[in-house]
């Protein structure tokens, strides 16, 4: 069990700083700073997501619904892999992989450490890429569905499939212009083909993926640049399930990332600093109900350099969330370079 485990529970914590229950802890300059940081990130968040989230309000035909919003995304592209030739049941196969994987590693931290493991970022960010396999792999389910019972002929994004043979034809000449004027050469009891957008649980899918995103990368800097060297000085021995819960959920997203058709828009960053903020604000009241050790020295609100801290991790969402953009992009020009015919995915 000692694999598992490691050293034994509570033999290194961080040193408790102050008593965090006292009024004098939090009516001072160093929590209004790191309380306005906080707030300007929620508010900054909260205008993107009301600019940017969703498919647009913009009349079909109209020379504005010709560019596509931003926060716009079709039902296929949840379940549907990024190459052709890749069956939808692969990623479904995947996904349920992964998500028993990351439930079964949840379930023993839970068993050996106890709830108390929810106390750090570290494990809601697991908790959330957890549910976002667990809601992926329904979905891709729900995908595998509609994939087989495709009667033939039936268009998605303006290509055509046989859902027997599993083929794919091209468009025509023809077919294209038919698609970007679609009331050209309708009957009158014709529509014009719309693309259909994803569901409200497609849309919280897509979310939480970019969410992952970010907050996987954070973590993971953060754990292995930062607190391993700091715990190696100490001589603590990390366990196999911080190893793993501080590696495998990386490998599964981004193995999900190159099969995925998913797009990555910007604003959606937005999210990510509201899921920090959150916890952030769930530390505060924690530890203003309770007196207790900070589970990050940095988010100590005691030590003169707090408002630095806050605002560093703050500035440190957007490395964090471009490095992921940057992996996208990659997977965007390699892929469509080497499978041009294949490559079905969208910026």
């Amino acid at each position: 069990m000692n694999f598992l485990t490691g050293a034994p529970k509570n033999s290194w914590q961080p040193v408790m700083t102050a008593d965090t229950t006292t009024s004098s802890y939090w009516l001072n300059w160093r929590v209004l700073i790191c309380s306005i940081w906080v707030l300007m990130s929620m508010v900054g968040a909260s205008i993107l997501i009301s600019k940017y989230e969703g498919p647009g309000n913009s009349k079909q035909g109209s020379r504005e619904a010709q560019k596509e919003p931003a926060g716009v995304l079709y039902e296929d592209e949840v379940w549907r892999p990024c190459l052709k030739g890749i069956h939808p049941a692969w990623l479904l196969a995947f996904r349920v992989f992964a998500f028993f994987v990351l439930l079964v590693l949840l379930i023993i931290n839970v068993a050996v450490d106890g709830g108390s493991i929810f106390y750090y970022y570290t494990q809601w960010t697991f908790a959330l890429i957890t549910i976002y396999f667990g809601l992926g792999s329904l979905l891709s389910m729900y995908g595998c569905y509609q994939y087989h019972n495709r009667v033939g002929g039936v268009r998605i994004d303006n290509e055509s499939f046989d859902a027997e043979q599993g083929t794919y034809a091209a468009p025509t000449h023809a077919e294209n212009s038919n698609a970007s004027n679609p009331e050209k050469c309708l009957g009158p009891n014709e529509e014009p083909h719309v693309r259909q957008t994803a569901g409200f649980w497609g849309y919280v899918f897509h979310i939480i993926f970019q969410m992952n995103a970010g907050a996987v990368v954070l973590t993971d800097c953060i754990f292995w640049f930062v607190i391993v060297p700091f715990l190696a000085i100490k001589d603590y021995n990390l366990n196999f399930l911080i190893i793993n819960m501080h590696t495998i959920n990386a490998v599964f997203l981004f193995v999900d990332t190159a099969l995925n058709c998913l797009r990555f828009p910007w604003f959606r960053i937005a999210y990510f600093f509201l899921w920090t903020a959150v916890y952030c604000i769930f530390q505060w009241i924690v530890h203003a109900c309770v007196s207790i050790w900070w589970p990050y020295p940095f988010l100590d609100l005691s030590s003169p350099f707090a408002p630095l801290w806050y605002s560093s991790l703050a500035l440190m969402h957007i490395p964090c969330f471009g490095v992921f953009a940057l992996v996208m992009k990659m997977k965007h020009c390699l892929l469509s370079k080497w499978f041009p015919q294949s490559y079905q995915s969208r910026r």
